[in-house]
């Protein structure tokens, strides 16, 4: 190979070397571009935008309670002068920043979550976060950015009734913020701690029953301050009353004769059944005397025996106590006599409910426990 050719070569292989190096350099700053395009909002992103929200004339705060324990927030920021350019500007970031403002809330609600955590020693998490805007012009003109999510395990259901508030220990509502909590479809909310404040009056629902579907606080301090809410929603029921004894008119119109006919009846039929029985053991006596079958005689005793507990399941063992309370016992009664927690005494009285071996109530604040098909009945 001569020097001429030698020469070609080592250009060749020069030109390669430096087409390499350009197409890694452009590779890394498509790479650098790319993974900064799929990273979240920045912390100082973040910040910016939860301020933006925080500068709202007033924050309306909407929790809807649902059966299973989790609920659904709505929390409306709303800009008084929605016609004005700050309001465009801002509705116009939040439109094309939606993931930012989104991830702000998510950040924000997620510190009072920890704490609610730590105050119920549940596990919970807050899901689907969404930010969108809207522009209202009754009762007055306002811009409204609204941010929805869920928050999982934010109540406590039991039974027949669900607890809620605990999960707001580190929540805040400072001049301007109101916060309302609606119960859940079939319940309505029996107490409620602290006091409930406003300016429409506070709770909302049927109120010469006393029966609430919501209740809410707010702009009159903080009123969680020292302590969180407390809200228990109970579920409704449509058998609330025992069965009225019969009146003194209904006494007047017995048959007395025909009852004295009947009861002499009965008392004779008793005696004679007695009688019989009384016979039939003697032969039975006597037959396992005169070496019958010892097994035979005791068998009746033995088919009567009830099978000691510790070979029954939870579940018939509140049945047997059922049947030897006559049909009805209160729940918090199973809890003392079976020693069982309430959280199992109430893990087992809602199977037997699905089941439908059994039927629940309330009489006043306590949960009642029932067989079916009348065999309550004393």
């Amino acid at each position: 190979m001569d020097l001429k050719e030698q020469g070609r070569w080592a250009l060749f292989w020069v030109l390669v070397r430096i087409g390499c190096m350009l197409v890694v350099v452009s590779a890394a700053s498509i790479g650098a571009v790319g993974g900064a395009g799929a990273q979240g909002a920045t912390p100082q992103e973040a910040d910016s935008a939860s301020d933006r929200l925080d500068a709202a004339d007033e924050i309306h705060i909407d929790v809807f309670v649902h059966e299973n324990g989790s609920a659904t927030f709505v929390v409306d920021y709303r800009f008084e002068n929605q016609t004005d350019e700050e309001w465009s500007r801002l509705s116009s970031d939040i439109q094309s920043n939606q993931a930012v403002y989104a991830d702000s809330q998510e950040d924000r609600w997620t510190d009072i979550l920890r704490e609610g955590e730590n105050a119920t020693e549940r596990d919970m998490a807050i899901e689907n976060v969404t930010v969108a805007t809207d522009n209202s012009s009754a009762p007055r003109e306002m811009g409204h950015a609204i941010v929805t999510f869920e928050w999982d395990s934010f109540a406590y259901p039991q039974l027949t009734q669900i607890e809620a508030g605990s999960a707001l220990a580190g929540l805040s509502l400072p001049s301007g913020t109101w916060l309302q909590v609606y119960a859940p479809e079939g319940y309505t909310i029996d107490e409620v701690s602290p006091q409930p404040e406003g300016n429409d009056g506070s709770v909302t629902g049927n109120s010469e029953d006393n029966e609430l579907e919501s209740v809410r606080w707010g702009d009159s301090g903080d009123p969680f301050s020292s302590t969180a809410p407390t809200i228990v929603m109970i579920e409704e029921s449509n058998e609330t009353e025992q069965p009225a004894a019969a009146g003194p008119e209904t006494d007047r119109s017995v048959p007395w004769p025909l009852v004295l006919v009947a009861l002499a009846l009965l008392a004779t039929v008793g005696a004679a059944g007695w009688w019989l029985r009384g016979d039939r053991g003697d032969e039975r006596t006597a037959s396992a005397t005169n070496g019958g079958s010892t097994t035979n005689a005791t068998a009746p005793g033995l088919e009567d025996e009830t099978p000691p507990p510790e070979l029954l399941s939870n579940e018939e063992r509140v049945l047997q106590l059922l049947e030897k309370r006559g049909g009805r016992i209160k729940q918090q009664e199973v809890v003392s006599e079976l020693d069982w927690t309430e959280a199992k005494t109430s893990q087992v009285v809602s199977g037997l409910r699905e089941d439908e071996e059994i039927e629940v109530f309330r009489i006043g604040r306590e949960n009642v426990l029932a067989l079916p098909d009348g065999e309550d009945e004393e």
